[in-house]
């Protein structure tokens, strides 16, 4: 049994050797055919051609036959002579096969069958029977609802590193594997289907072990288990493999789209882009991003050890025949956030003596297409690689002359040869049957792309995955395993509401505090003479608040009152909102009104844990007040993470160039904010399955400290 943090949820990824899956000795086809023109004909013949390829035995087996396609045929898989790696399943009801293959001790299964989750309630019961019968046995089944992609027959005649690939859907995955026409190299494909018991997860732990396996891409529908899936990538992350994904749903029709044909919950899209970053998953949308970055990734060389501090990364030299196509590639350069540092003068200087000097050096680098004919593009590449201010350089090609773009290619894939910085080239010609695309480029190792968006998708994907695998430190190395002080008190609070309900204002704010999360003082008042001492207690101006957990929405319902300056305001305006509360709550009375120290100067933010139906309990970080609803600006991430990425949260909010201090504005204290951020996620961990809400709105961020103004918990 793997181990788990304190939510109960495991902290190491299952370990399954799939090698018996992609290299049986001895493989079984259930309801194999040699009958014309059947699809089971076809079937059989094409995972016969697959597993004699490596070396393997193939038993058909089917009651109605003696023999198929001139081989001797079983009965069932009683009858096989010998142990049994892989059953092929090709019969509409699977489970009795599959309850067989569990006798036999059979190692792995593939189920072809439809009819089960992808169809509906009835569909899901079945396969439900089925991941239930396998989960109690030692088989691991593929499917059901998957296709024969596992069986496809790879090119041999290709080097470098290769890219393997998931899908949950074939036809999806068509693009990739036709990547190898133009000599991308693919060693792999796992087509999960409905995933009853592999799935995506347990794949890209695999491939991450292969050691040619340069990239692992992946086209996914649904998730079956969200911890999962964070476990195989923290596994690829240690180990440097990159993980490139096209994940549907992020509209409503997607997400329903992808329920209908899986079967799977597919997922917050926030949560599902929050946690992708997080665990260092490139998330791209279409087949072609799919196909370039990934081969981008798998053959770009990845230094041993940090050149420089990341500050002064991610710097693109563009270096084109064309000051025009130049100018075009250096907008999409800087606008996917990658420097273009100017060259070094020496650098320029030797660049003019073998570039005109009315042509721009400093970057892009625009040689005026000549040079690239003769010895001179060579030197002017090789100089721009050396440049110490340069870690990748893009070379766009559109339309080029043989005379010219011949060379140049050569040039390209020969200066790679020397160096560690990736050179990305695009060949922007429409024809594509130019010597220098069919018979350089494309039989090199050099990342080739059609389109000026894919290259530079590519080059940020690459520096985001080089930056994270240099820094990358295991979340679940130091994950809590036992509960947390608070957890007890917490616990305490809880389980004096009724399950499912709201707490109030007041007593949300006690279960925080047991976490450490700081909140403005304040007290209860029953009365309007308690209210006065508080107020006197706490210096005016204070704020005034109706408290119940039925009241959740105060503002709006004119429930609470700000700056309050006199006793004589402090007396009135108990009693108008114990009036006002009582009459939203059908003549039932607040349970008070809660007198606070009313604070000045932050900058508002939301802070709070949901639940979803993938990842359980996430923490949510977003511009507080009115803004969280307004522009939506939040972000999500998935327990466990590190206060590094806490603040990689902060960063890619639009709000916080307010808490940098705006416009001269007095910045704020962000390590404060860490801090919260880090504190509402143990409290997600602790108490993962007794929480359904958390919100913190506003949480005041000061100049030195943050406070949480209001706060609302919903428990189980």
């Amino acid at each position: 049994m793997s181990r788990a943090d304190v939510s109960g949820r495991p902290i190491e990824p299952r370990k399954i050797d799939l090698d018996r899956f992609f290299h049986p000795r001895s493989v079984a086809v259930v309801g194999a055919s040699d009958t014309p023109r059947r699809p089971n004909t076809a079937m059989y013949e094409k995972i016969r051609r697959w597993a004699s390829a490596s070396g393997a035995v193939v038993y058909p087996i089917n009651p109605t036959r003696t023999e198929v396609a001139g081989v001797h045929c079983y009965g069932s898989l009683h009858e096989v002579p010998e142990g049994i790696d892989l059953v092929a399943v090709l019969v509409g009801d699977p489970i009795p096969i599959i309850e067989d293959a569990i006798e036999r001790k059979a190692r792995f299964a593939v189920v072809f069958a439809a009819g089960f989750a992808e169809v509906g309630s009835k569909g899901e019961k079945l396969q439900a029977k089925l991941a239930s019968i396998v989960a109690k046995s030692d088989l691991h089944v593929l499917g059901p609802n998957t296709n024969l992609n596992a069986f496809e027959s790879f090119r041999d005649d290709l080097s470098g590193r290769s890219i393997a690939l998931i899908t949950q859907s074939g036809h999806q995955g068509r693009p990739i594997f036709q990547g190898q026409e133009i000599g991308i190299r693919i060693s792999h494909w796992a087509p999960t289907g409905n995933e009853a018991d592999l799935e995506v997860a347990d794949f890209i732990n695999y491939f991450a072990d292969q050691a040619d396996v340069g990239a692992i891409a992946c086209y996914v529908e649904g998730f079956k288990d969200g911890r999962a899936l964070m476990l195989a990538a923290d596994h690829a992350a240690k180990r440097g493999v990159p993980v490139v994904a096209v994940k549907v749903g992020r509209t409503g029709a997607g997400r329903a789209m992808a329920k209908a044909h899986t079967g799977h919950l597919a997922g917050s899209d926030q949560v599902i882009s929050g946690v992708f970053r997080q665990c260092g998953i490139v998330r791209v949308d279409g087949l072609d991003e799919l196909l370039d970055v990934s081969a981008a990734l798998a053959r770009s060389p990845v230094p041993s050890a940090p050149v420089r501090s990341s500050a002064h990364r991610r710097g693109v030299c563009v270096y084109s025949i064309s000051g025009g196509t130049g100018a075009h590639m250096a907008d999409l350069v800087a606008a996917a956030g990658l420097r273009l540092p100017k060259l070094s003068r020496a650098t320029q200087k030797q660049l003019h003596e073998w570039i005109p000097s009315y042509l721009t050096v400093s970057n892009p680098v625009d040689n005026g297409g000549a040079p690239s004919a003769d010895s001179r593009g060579r030197k002017i590449l090789d100089a721009i690689v050396a440049d110490p201010a340069v870690d990748l350089v893009i070379c766009p090609i559109t339309g080029a002359l043989p005379s010219m773009g011949n060379r140049l290619a050569k040039d390209l894939v020969d200066v790679s040869q020397t160096t560690l910085k990736p050179i990305f080239v695009v060949w922007g010609s429409p024809v594509g049957d130019e010597v220098a695309y069919k018979e350089v480029l494309l039989k090199s190792s050099v990342p080739t792309f059609r389109t000026f968006s894919n290259a530079v998708l590519a080059a940020r994907a690459f520096f985001d995955h080089r930056e994270m695998v240099e820094s990358y430190r295991s979340p679940f190395s130091s994950v809590p395993t036992r509960p947390s002080r608070g957890a007890a008190t917490a616990r305490r609070i809880l389980a004096g509401s009724a399950p499912g309900a709201a707490l109030s204002e007041h007593v949300s704010k006690q279960l925080l505090s047991a976490y450490g999360i700081p909140m403005a003082r304040e007290e209860l008042c029953a009365s309007p003479a308690a209210a006065l001492s508080a107020a006197r207690s706490t210096g005016y101006p204070v704020v005034m608040k109706a408290c119940s957990p039925a009241l959740s929405h105060k503002s709006e319902l004119g429930l609470v009152v700000t700056g309050v300056t006199s006793d004589r305001v402090v007396r009135s305006t108990w009693s108008r909102l114990m009036d006002l509360g009582a009459a939203e709550l059908g003549g039932t009375a607040p349970d008070g009104i809660l007198v606070a120290e009313q604070v000045h100067g932050g900058v508002e933010m939301a802070l709070g844990i949901a639940q979803d139906e993938l990842f359980g309990p996430v923490v949510m970080l977003g511009s507080g007040g009115m803004l969280v609803e307004l522009l939506s600006d939040v972000v999500f991430r998935a327990p466990p993470f590190s206060k590094t990425e806490a603040r990689r949260m902060i960063s890619e909010l639009k709000g916080s160039r307010l808490l940098r201090g705006y416009r001269g504005g007095t910045g704020a204290d962000i390590g404060a904010l860490v801090g919260c951020v880090m504190k509402i996620q143990r409290l997600a961990l602790d108490l993962s399955g007794e929480l359904l809400e958390v919100d913190v709105n506003p949480l005041y961020v000061m100049e030195r400290g943050a406070v949480a103004l209001d706060a609302l918990v919903v428990g189980r």
